[in-house]
This record gives C-alpha cells, sequence and structure tokens, in this order.
C-alpha cells in the first residue's frame, strides 16, 4: 500500500520559516517526480514546486521563487520543503504528490499539512 505522510506544517508569524517534510511507503521512491500542491479554501489546487526523480531538476510557481526550496533524499524516500520568508498568503493545507516518471496514471497523494502564517 502506497503511502505519502506530511508532517513539519504549523503556525509561524510572517517572515518565519518551516520545513515540510513527506514520507514515502510502498513505491519504488526514485522512479517518482515529488510535487508539493497547496490549497485553500474555495480555491483549485495549486502546484507549487516540483523535482525530478534524480533531484537534478526543480521548478517553482513564482511567488514562491527565492524563498521556497524543494529537495528530495531517495536513500530516505523522503521529499521536503524548505519554506522561508513566509507571507500570510502562503497559508494554505500543502500536499505531497508523487507521479512515477514512465507511468503517469500511478499519481498519489499524501493526506494534507495545514501552514498558517500569521502574526
Amino acid at each position: 500500500q502506497v503511502q505519502l505522510v506530511e508532517s513539519g506544517g504549523g503556525l509561524v508569524q510572517p517572515g518565519g520559516s518551516l520545513r515540510l517534510s513527506c514520507a514515502a511507503s510502498g513505491l519504488t521512491f526514485s522512479m517518482y517526480t515529488m510535487s508539493w500542491y497547496r490549497q485553500t479554501p474555495g480555491k483549485e489546487r495549486e502546484l507549487v514546486a516540483s523535482i525530478s526523480s534524480s533531484g537534478a531538476f526543480t521548478n517553482y510557481t513564482d511567488s514562491v521563487k527565492g524563498r521556497f526550496t524543494i529537495s528530495r533524499d531517495n536513500a530516505k524516500n523522503t521529499v521536503y520543503l524548505q519554506m522561508n520568508s513566509l507571507k500570510p498568503e502562503d497559508t494554505a493545507v500543502y500536499y505531497c504528490n508523487g507521479v512515477h516518471k514512465l507511468i503517469r496514471s500511478l499519481k498519489y497523494w499524501g493526506q494534507g499539512t495545514q501552514v498558517t502564517v500569521s502574526s
């Protein structure tokens, strides 16, 4: 059974930092492109950042460039999202996503972790 389990969310003041983690099990982690999405009530889920299966390539939505960093440790089956200089508009539920790099129909989601940026 495939599981993606996020952790690291919480309440932080504007300008602060958080590091999200997503631990994967039940899949060959090194074969998956991993991404972080976020969603606020009434809005569509938004892609925040992605990282290739090897970790060589990353991409970010414009609003987080220079502030967020996605990384992965294939030995630990874990993907991370380091979030710095957080803003109130970063408040959302953050979801981990994995898509097989060859079999695109193999797609999995975590349960989400709440990030709240507020003073």
